[in-house]
């Protein structure tokens, strides 16, 4: 009986862990969302590791330095985001989050609208997940 209440404790504080770590990492890209719409440099540095590769649907790579720098000028505006059919895959220390971008931009006082499949790779620092990476690729149209 003993064994049995073991395993089940066992299995049930892993569950929980699994859930928290899987509301953290949703919890820091709703965190990016914000910042993208609402650039804060202090934040968005906490929020992303030095080595960032940030790769955009056109095939153009930045590093955290070249990113910041198109969301604090304006080169990327970013209006509105609508993030749909996320998925967050957790092994380790590492997190796979994807999911379908809808956005409204205004890049160089432009209008635009935006659809994408992102894939964000986060790890878990000391403190909390802090994004590592991004793709973009264009949804295919129908």
């Amino acid at each position: 009986m003993i064994k049995k209440l073991l395993i089940f404790s066992t299995i049930l504080l892993s569950a929980n862990l699994v859930f928290a770590q899987k509301t953290g990492v949703e919890e820091a890209v709703s965190r990016l969302s914000q910042l993208m719409i609402t650039p804060d440099s202090a934040a968005l540095d906490q929020l992303i590791l030095s080595n960032l590769s940030y790769g955009h649907s056109s095939g153009k790579v930045q590093t955290k330095q070249e990113f910041l720098h198109s969301l604090i000028s304006g080169e990327s505006d970013f209006v509105d985001i609508n993030l749909t059919d996320q998925t967050v895959t957790i092994q380790n220390k590492t997190a796979l989050v994807r999911h379908t971008l809808n956005a409204k931009t205004n890049d160089k006082n432009v209008p635009g609208n935006v659809r994408l499949y992102i894939l964000l790779i986060w790890s878990k620092e000391k403190s909390g997940w802090k994004l590592l990476g991004r793709q973009a690729v264009k949804v295919p149209e129908k």
